[in-house]
């Protein structure tokens, strides 16, 4: 759960649109609650909503489970203190506090914010077996999770940048 102060932070970032939203959408006003509550309100666009909302690239990894190049995205060395969301829909998902250097090249997290706002799902795909990790609102790909992060868990969240917003505390 998150705490009070990072509850009026979160809030205080989507009441001012900070990603060009605009105005707020139900979805956005709704974040909060969810995040609190731990149920979270699914978000169910179709292929070409997702590819008018999305860059060619979030689209290629959030929809179609691609990867960026390591060493190539935004996040990978990013050290300032703050909140990664979902690209697509904005659900908080980790804390700057949980990122370590993996040295794999791509941000690395022990624990996401919250274990409802993440899923889980097993990926069989290229011949190994897996665990992708999921936004649990958007169901867009995030990355995969291994059990070679270090404690307090002993989880490494592997994530693609490009899936990623980042909102720095001030």
């Amino acid at each position: 759960m998150l705490n009070t102060e990072k509850m009026k932070n979160i809030n205080y970032i989507i009441l001012i649109g900070i990603f060009g939203w605009g105005t707020l959408s139900c979805a956005q006003s709704q974040e909060n609650k969810e995040v609190a509550s731990g149920s979270i309100e699914k978000i169910d666009l179709s292929e070409k909503e997702w590819k008018e909302k999305l860059t060619d690239q979030e689209y290629e990894v959030l929809r179609n489970k691609g990867t960026e190049r390591a060493f190539t995205g935004k996040y990978w060395d990013n050290k300032k203190e703050g909140t990664y969301l979902c690209a697509a829909c904005r659900l908080p998902l980790f804390e700057s506090k949980t990122k370590f250097r993996s040295g794999t090249g791509w941000p690395s997290f022990y624990a996401p914010i919250n274990s409802t706002n993440v899923v889980e799902k097993k990926d069989t795909s290229y011949g190994m077996v897996r665990t992708e990790v999921v936004c649990a609102r958007c169901e867009g790909h995030l990355g995969h999770v291994f059990p070679d992060g270090p404690e307090p868990t002993n989880l490494r969240y592997c994530l693609n940048s490009v899936s990623l917003n980042f909102v720095e505390e001030k």
